[in-house]
């Protein structure tokens, strides 16, 4: 099997500061990780590997920097690594960036073997939109399967795979044909620790650097800024409250109560909010709604 991962270099968002003036990310000095999404994805491939055989390819777009973290992925286990760097690529929103991954996946299928499965993190840390991966998918016509917290069998012969995808209120089994794209969720298995003979490997392997051209984007207008219809206007901290939370007294009291008076506080702080949603008392004036106590 021949397995595609997709990964990022991010700043470490424990450590992000926003610029007073600019209220842009101050990146410099911030340490880089590999965004955690994309350390569950890497792991669910190279426990695929060892189970079914194969080769595990990381990819990853940025500048000559993200080098680091595609060695970072070669020393848990992976076995090449491709990065795509241009400075056609500079400022590009989601959409250009799934536009340069999928062409730069394809061109990883000519020239390495055809993918069975491209996997993704559900989202980054810096971004948290959660779209690049099912914009890939959708680039090269692959099936998706998003937020999936295990995989639970592939079948060579049927070239079948079953995930279990979690959802609101519960998980799904899902099965499809490969090829297809997965968006990992993490904390389903801890990516495990680099052996010593992977860590002198990925020391001596040479990481594939494309170019746009090199990657077969034959309009480079479709990346980067000019490729991008969004534009972040400005990255700010959000400031705190000045209005402390209230505590209301639920001691020895009656449900009913306790309601009641919630419903009081609530509308006594928005007094819009209560005439917007046009609530009369039992005497026909505004006031807390007179819900029929058997309903």
């Amino acid at each position: 099997m021949h397995l595609v991962v997709c990964i990022k270099q991010v700043p470490d968002s424990a450590q992000i500061r926003v610029h007073p003036v600019t209220n842009t990310i101050m990146r410099q000095g911030v340490p880089t990780i590999i965004n955690p999404h994309d350390l569950a994805a890497l792991e669910e491939a190279l426990k695929l590997c060892e189970a079914y055989g194969g080769e595990v390819t990381v990819v990853t777009m940025g500048p000559k920097m993200a080098e680091d973290a595609l060695r970072k992925a070669l020393t848990f286990g992976a076995h090449r690594a491709v990065l795509l760097t241009d400075r056609h690529f500079a400022g590009s929103d989601t959409l250009a960036t799934s536009f340069a991954l999928a062409q730069a996946i394809a061109e990883i299928g000519e020239t390495f073997g055809t993918p069975d499965v491209v996997f993704t993190g559900k989202q980054t840390i810096d971004g948290d939109t959660a779209q690049v991966g099912p914009g890939i998918a959708k680039r090269l016509d692959l099936q998706q399967l998003t937020y999936v917290a295990k995989i639970l069998s592939i079948d060579a012969a049927s070239r079948e795979i079953t995930v279990e995808r979690r959802a609101e209120g519960g998980s799904q089994i899902l099965r499809t044909r490969l090829p297809c794209l997965v968006t990992m969720l993490d904390g389903a298995d801890a990516i495990r620790r680099g052996r010593l003979d992977d860590a002198l490997r990925a020391a001596r392997t040479k990481v594939v650097k494309w170019s746009a051209a090199d990657a077969g984007i034959a309009e480079p207008a479709n990346c980067g800024l000019r490729g991008s219809p969004t534009v972040v206007k400005r990255v700010f901290a959000p400031t705190s409250r000045e209005q402390k939370a209230r505590q209301i007294d639920t001691t020895n009291k009656p449900l009913r109560e306790v309601a009641d008076g919630l419903i009081a506080a609530i509308f006594a702080d928005q007094p819009a909010l209560k005439h917007d949603l046009g609530f009369l008392g039992s005497t026909g004036q505004q006031g807390v709604p007179d819900v029929d106590r058997e309903s």
